[in-house]
């Protein structure tokens, strides 16, 4: 894993965690974590079911105390400061509840209420899309709709950091890509998040840095493009041809690792930002052209799944 040190990165980090654990008995749900968030970015932090994501979120936003470590959000300690830290802060938690028959606009006017310096919430719920539900109940909007309501609630005063736990969990895909604009433009707006998610295409789409953590320790940590190539897994290119393919002027082009017929289809792996232009070329040379065409690359998901292993997991806490 990679961690920010120094002077510099002291003076960037919106969190520093050195050292952090919490136990229930003898489970330690968050073992010895140590890791920093720079100020602007998106953090993401992925794992299987019970790897201690939660718990690891919950002590540092000061909702759980930890048995062990420091952890620092914009120089402050969420235990020993918490005024100071919750004022800076945003939470969304994986589950969210309201009163029942509570409209939008009495929603975000009780939870300012909460803050000392509230932001303004009309040109909020404006730019989050929702600026015609103010009068709505909550309990009747969409399942996007509420959830966009609830980041309203943990922006609703303006946090230089906010956390999203399973943020678009349950939601249909039309719904989830909507989230993420929002998220996209939460972040550009200059504000630091810390997400947590089940979906490696959402990380993907979205965090600058990530974070892999599994039996309560971070187990990779870094950009996504890094995280993948240290796989060192091939990229793949798969079609088919309108005659007899040159096996071995393929096996020769250079980053080609493999060349094999799956069926009627020759699939190439290899590695390289060239390789697959390459492999063309030979075809073309060859008097012939690749039809049906398709690449695979390696992904998030193949990493979460090196890192962490291909069962299902089911553990306590999260």
């Amino acid at each position: 894993m990679t961690t920010a040190t120094g002077t510099a990165a002291a003076a960037t980090a919106a969190i520093s965690c050195r050292n952090l654990t919490k136990r229930y008995g003898e489970l330690r749900a968050v073992d010895g974590v140590t890791f920093e968030v720079r100020q602007g970015e998106i953090f993401g932090i992925i794992g299987p079911n019970g790897a201690g994501k939660t718990t690891m979120m919950e002590c540092i936003e000061g909702l759980r105390a930890r048995d062990e470590g420091t952890v620092e959000i914009f120089g402050a300690d969420p235990e020993r400061d918490p005024r100071t830290v919750r004022e800076r802060i945003g939470v969304q938690l994986q589950l969210s509840a309201l009163p029942e028959r509570i409209t939008v606009s009495e929603a975000l006017d009780l939870f300012a209420s909460f803050y000392a310096h509230p932001a303004d919430w009309r040109p909020l719920l404006e730019r989050l899309g929702l600026g015609g539900k103010a009068s709505s109940y909550v309990e009747k909007l969409s399942g996007g709709q509420r959830q966009r309501v609830f980041i309203a609630l943990a922006l609703v005063h303006a946090p230089d950091l906010v956390f999203l736990d399973e943020l678009t969990t349950g939601l249909d895909p039309q719904a989830r890509l909507a989230i993420w604009d929002v998220i996209s433009d939460i972040r550009d707006s200059g504000t630091t998040i810390v997400l947590t998610t089940h979906f490696m295409a959402e990380a993907e789409r979205l965090c600058d840095r990530v974070a892999v953590v599994d039996h309560g320790t971070i187990v990779a940590l870094d950009t996504i493009p890094n995280l993948i190539a240290s796989l060192g897994v091939d990229s793949k290119l798969s079609f088919t041809v309108n005659g007899d393919p040159p096996m071995e002027a393929l096996r020769a082009v250079a980053g080609v690792s493999a060349v094999e017929r799956d069926s009627h289809r020759i699939v190439v792996r290899g590695h390289g930002n060239r390789f697959p232009h390459d492999v063309l070329g030979v075809l073309a040379d060859a008097d012939l052209w690749a039809q049906d065409l398709r690449t695979e690359q390696p992904t998030l998901e193949d990493v979460f799944l090196t890192l962490t292993g291909r069962h299902i997991r089911e553990g306590v806490p999260a």
